[in-house]
């Protein structure tokens, strides 16, 4: 099979990230905030608009996924190239954004952790996302192993510090909830 150009790889990614979009525009989720306003950044956790705009606490989360996913892949796929993993990897973080966004996941985040406010991203939030974690990704392809491991470590540790949650808190907690931690994180 032929190798497709370049410019039909990031086709194919714009590509996905608009038809994300619209599945969870058909799965009834908000465009942008319901408060009517597009922020570049929400710092704010436990409130109605986390989750809703460009970025917030949860931004670098998904550029760990793109840390992580680059790492698996690279070591299950590397034959493919460069381009072809980040299709994978798109495909892989769309899937959990539509997965997240669903009725039963929103519902068991909200019983299992300290999400009690959470109705869903908006879809603004779950398309930044994906290019959060295209951030982690590309960083990922640069960058050293040393320094992919140093600033995935870097950011768990320094948004657990800030907000009481991260990557692998959020894992743990919809997987496996534990009462000590969901105690710990409430003492915001």
């Amino acid at each position: 099979m032929r190798s497709l150009p370049r410019w039909a790889w990031f086709a194919i990614l714009l590509g996905l990230l608009a038809a994300t979009a619209l599945i969870l525009l058909a799965m009834g989720r908000e465009p942008i905030c319901k408060c009517g306003t597009i922020r570049l950044w929400h710092g704010e956790v436990v409130s109605a608009e986390n989750s809703q705009h460009i970025s917030d606490w949860y931004t670098p989360s998904h550029i760990a996924h793109g840390l992580l996913l680059y790492a698996a892949l690279h070591l299950v796929a590397r034959r493919l190239g460069l381009l072809p993993r980040a299709v994978i990897a798109t495909v892989i973080e769309a899937a959990w954004e539509i997965v997240e966004n669903t009725d039963a996941v929103i519902r068991h985040y909200r019983e299992a952790t300290i999400a009690l406010d959470y109705f869903g991203d908006s879809v603004l939030n779950s398309t930044m996302d994906i290019v959060a974690m295209w951030v982690g990704f590309a960083l990922a392809a640069r960058l050293p192993v040393w320094a992919s491991v140093a600033l995935l470590v870097v950011t768990e540790v320094c948004v657990a510090l800030v907000i009481r949650d991260n990557l692998t808190l959020n894992v743990l907690m919809l997987l496996w909830p534990i009462e000590a931690v969901k105690e710990w994180q409430s003492a915001r």
